[in-house]
């Protein structure tokens, strides 16, 4: 893939994860890490999509952190923050091909579970969020997919969309905090990060504020199928056993 081919793949990818994400709160990374990273690696996409989702969420964040439900959404940020940095050691230290993989079949299985109407009957007991915020630190260490574990948990208790959205991002607001200073520590906020991030921003904040607006007309049902297509076409079109099809 050349890179003016690269280039546009990725705008096309950002403007499609920010509508999603703006959305729903949830599914940028999804789509995002994946299709990217196959253009310009995962050590490149990930940190660049922090630093586009940080800068351009702000004006809805505020909003949200007054809806959100915190006794909900602090331990699970609390298992995410401490567990990120395994999440870096992860993205610098796992083949980038093997991440891909792993990624590409972890938002399929993710997805199958949300899809298939899977709901857990007990209560949010401290143990288990824990764990899934543990969970969602080391995907969002090692690509900025902390989402889907905590999504599926959330929605599998039957809580509304809108709730469960406010929640992802007060969430994603203290897991991007960790998760940007893993990176800078680590070193991997490169001048290549940056000029990806200014090349590709514009493009995710148009679709990030066209999704924001698509939302407040969408109902539950809604809010749940367009995002479940969007990320399963993702997820098969990131497979690496695809790149010599798409000429990547």
């Amino acid at each position: 893939m050349s890179f003016d081919s690269a280039l546009v793949w990725a705008l096309l990818t950002a403007l499609v994860a920010g509508a999603t994400r703006g959305f729903s709160g949830f599914g940028g990374a999804l789509i995002f890490i994946p299709l990217v990273s196959a253009a310009f690696g995962p050590k490149v996409a990930a940190p660049a999509l922090l630093v586009i989702d940080t800068a351009l969420t702000l004006p809805f964040l505020i909003p949200a952190l007054r809806a959100c439900i915190w006794r909900q959404v602090a331990p699970l940020a609390v298992g995410a923050v401490v567990a990120v940095p395994a999440g870096v050691w992860v993205l610098e230290h796992v083949d980038p091909l093997m991440l891909r993989w792993t990624l590409a079949l972890l938002s399929i299985a993710m997805l199958a579970l949300l899809v298939s109407g899977w709901r857990h009957s007990g209560r949010h007991n401290l143990p288990t969020t824990l764990g899934v915020g543990v969970l969602a630190g080391v995907l969002g260490g090692a690509a900025q997919m902390s989402g889907p574990p905590v999504v599926a948990y959330w929605l599998g208790s039957g809580q509304p969309s809108a709730l469960v959205r406010a929640n992802l991002f007060g969430f994603f607001a203290l897991a991007t905090l960790a998760s940007g200073t893993a990176y800078a520590a680590h070193g991997l906020m490169t001048l290549e990060v940056g000029r990806l991030s200014l090349m590709l921003g514009p493009a995710y904040g148009i679709g990030l504020y066209a999704g924001a607006k698509a939302f407040r007309g969408a109902s539950d049902r809604h809010f749940r199928v367009a995002a479940y297509w969007i990320i399963a076409l993702a997820a098969l079109l990131s497979l690496p056993v695809l790149d010599a099809l798409l000429g990547r």
